[in-house]
């Protein structure tokens, strides 16, 4: 039989035709057995040619969304889930308490001032969303409430805010909102200065990223294609209809994506245009918005790069010739690629993820032996030096920094046992002002230890794990332990703080973070050996940090719990078919586990643009390296661990039948009797619930899961 349809599918199904059946057995058995019995999704025959063989796909049918059947088998395994955790119901509404417990619920960010006004948030207790608020002149002023997102969100169950940007003149507001979960926002428009006067237009299908001209009148906003891929680039008026809009620019090649910004300057606007792999920019000065665009960098394969701005010159973060990237300066007048000029150079050791720029200085955020570290260079003398921070294991991120001319930079610090704290440090005397420290009633940090251990795998390669543990703690293998990982887009999981943590260690828990490659922990080099055809390694990685965590007594295989979301669901579905036998209990989060299927299905959002992390496999060799991993086509007939599958119904990124085929052939094969359970949102997107409390309740059910699982009373 000759090979059909290269990119599509070419496939059979039963004599039934399109008829699909569902058996659903959660009720037909109460009267011989006191538990319910999972669903069992019919198998439908589904096969397609590629590359020479017949690849079978016999869950296939439940991509149909608007399929009854397919909506009936969610909500059995959804009945399922709710019927098998009934029982740990009043712990599960404990454990929430319990969570809630450990947040401030009435909350106040650390105010940051921009030009005369005080913007910051703040939280009310029983509240699920945040109220945004300034102040002018004074924080002794009175309070101007700007946006209130729990009445935003009032009537749906959920709510995601995108853009929220205040005008140069700070008398508008420009915010984007969406409430299914499909990532697919309306901009609207508030009138600050005179709230009366209410704004007709609003524009709809857009991404999170839109920019006001300093005219005050234009904005710049970025829409979707039907794959929900961020593609054109308009030009809008306020006050006028969007039919009068003016495309600006259209990305056509699928695995590029257009994104718009402001630099820190406010001068310019800066288009990017953006792959996994390979960026372009151009610049257009925000002052003088109806001109056109120019270009700074166009693409060439395989090369990243992002701009900031400062007086007469760009500076621009290049991986051109630089693997961990190096720091280039041009002349804003003329950015011809000649007229660049290096002025950090690449180091093998030490990558750069990127930089601040202020009026008299430069931060540069780096990554050594996988710890961040910031670097501040004097722009006036060229004078250097780096931020101390007092702990082994640690992490930041930067604060908003409105404020180009100031010489005080806010970033927040943590680590596994310190929560979340807000420093002002001043660039010239280097001294640091304390703005704020997360509150944890009862929390007392003396009592953990956090360390960095490494283990080293079959090629020779040490692999760093981060673990958080309490003191008193023995540590004799009898421990359970929570793991978690992701490997995947050079992204590196930090070790920061979070109440929900506690519910874990203070029930004799030892908590981990493998940081295995495919991320950037170890800089660019590590996410290069961790995708593409070297993609095992994320999964061999993994493994070797459960042994290394088993070897040294933090815990057992009988007690080990490993967990992970998107591409770390991926990591999961992976790891427990090579080695399900380390593994208790796994949490699969929105998992990419169709990843065959997926990467042929060019008509999918993203896949095109996921090419340049997973391959193409419409060419063989990737085809056939995909195929030895890819954990839906791998699942075989042998014990798994006990089981959590999460996924949202409306979600953009990993569709909600990669899962659902997923458990479905792990119920056809697995030959054990460890529960399988299988729960989707019906109402949420990628990141799951959208509320503070309704992620709350989430955790405490799968903290209830691991703990029933591993006979943890409460």
């Amino acid at each position: 039989m000759n090979e059909k349809r290269a990119v599509g599918y070419d496939y059979k199904v039963c004599s039934a035709g399109l008829v699909l059946i569902l058996t659903v057995l959660c009720t037909a058995s109460w009267a011989l057995d006191p538990l319910p019995v999972p669903p069992q999704a019919s198998v439908v025959p589904h096969e397609y040619w590629k590359h020479g063989q017949i690849i079978q796909d016999n869950y296939f049918w439940l991509r149909q969304k608007d399929n009854p059947t397919v909506l009936e088998y969610i909500k059995a395994e959804n009945r399922y889930a709710e019927d098998m955790m009934k029982h740990t119901g009043q712990f599960q509404e404990n454990l929430f308490q319990e969570m809630r417990s450990r947040i401030k619920e009435t909350d106040l960010s650390v105010p940051e001032k921009l030009d005369d006004y005080y913007y910051y948030s703040r939280m009310e207790k029983g509240k699920e969303y945040a109220i945004h608020c300034r102040k002018k002149d004074s924080l002794q002023s009175e309070e101007e409430i700007l946006l209130d997102e729990n009445e935003l969100a009032a009537g749906h169950d959920f709510f995601s805010l995108g853009v929220y940007e205040v005008s140069p003149n700070h008398e508008l507001l420009m915010y984007s909102v969406e409430t299914s979960g499909s990532e697919e926002y309306t901009i609207h428009f508030k009138n600050l200065k005179n709230p009366s006067l209410v704004y007709e237009e609003t524009i709809v299908n857009t991404d999170t990223t839109a920019e006001w001209a300093n005219d005050n009148k234009i904005i710049f906003y970025i829409t979707l294609d039907d794959s929900h891929r961020p593609y054109q680039l308009h030009r809008h008026t306020l006050g006028t209809t969007t039919e009068l809009d003016t495309m600006l620019y259209e990305e056509e090649a699928e695995a590029y994506s257009t994104f718009i910004s402001k630099t820190r300057s406010k001068q310019y606007l800066v288009l990017a245009i953006e792959s996994n792999t390979t960026s372009e920019l151009h610049i257009l000065n925000a002052n003088t918005p109806e001109k056109e665009f120019k270009p700074v960098h166009t693409r060439k394969k395989g090369v990243e790069c992002s701009i900031a701005h400062h007086g007469d010159r760009l500076f621009i973060l290049t991986n051109d010739k630089a693997v961990n990237f190096r720091l280039m300066e041009a002349p804003v007048s003329d950015f011809s690629r000649y007229l660049w000029k290096e002025i950090i150079a690449h180091r093998p050791s030490v990558a750069i993820e990127g930089i601040d720029v202020f009026s008299g200085h430069l931060v540069i955020y780096e990554r050594s032996d996988g710890l961040r570290k910031m670097r501040v260079r004097n722009l006036t003398n060229n004078q250097e030096y780096y931020i101390e921070f007092p702990e082994p294991v640690y992490t930041f991120w930067e604060g908003s920094n409105y404020d180009f001319n100031t010489n005080v930079l806010r970033f927040t610090y943590s680590s596994l046992i310190t929560p979340e704290t807000v420093y002002d440090y001043d660039l010239d005397t280097r001294e640091r002002e304390l703005k704020k420290k997360q509150e944890v009633p009862e929390y007392d940090p003396q009592k953990y230890l956090t360390e960095k251990i490494f283990a080293t795998t079959d090629d020779g390669t040490r692999v760093p794990i981060s673990l958080v543990y309490r003191k008193d703690l023995t540590l004799n293998g009898q421990n359970p332990c929570f793991m978690e990982g992701y490997g995947a887009y050079g992204d590196s999981l930090e070790p920061y703080f979070f109440t929900t943590c506690l519910s874990l260690l203070d029930r004799g828990f030892v908590y981990a973070i493998a940081h295995v490659r495919g991320g950037s922990e170890m800089g660019r080099l590590w996410y290069k050996q961790g995708k593409l055809l070297r993609k095992r390694n994320t999964f061999t990685d993994f493994i070797a940090c459960a042994k290394y965590l088993i070897k040294k007594k933090y815990t057992s295989s009988s007690k080990l719990v490993i967990r992970g979301e998107s591409a770390g669901g991926m990591l999961m579905g992976a790891v427990s078919n090579m080695r399900p036998d380390l593994f208790d209990i796994v949490i699969a989060k929105v998992p990419f586990v169709d990843v065959l299927n997926t990467m042929l299905d060019a008509t999918l959002p993203l896949t095109v643009a996921e090419y340049e992390e997973w391959g193409n496999p419409n060419i063989k060799y990737f085809f056939n390296y995909i195929q030895t991993y890819s954990p839906y086509d791998n699942v075989t007939h042998q014990d798994y661990p006990n089981m959590l599958v999460l996924t949202s119904f409306n979600d953009t990124r990993v569709m909600y039948w990669e899962p659902a085929k997923w458990v479905a052939r792990l119920r056809g094969n697995k030959t054990d009797r460890n529960l399988l359970l299988f729960k989707t949102t019906m109402v949420a997107g990628h990141g799951g619930a959208s509320g503070r409390y309704s992620y709350l309740r989430d955790i405490a059910f799968e903290y209830a899961f691991v703990f029933d699982r591993l006979g943890i009373k409460e």
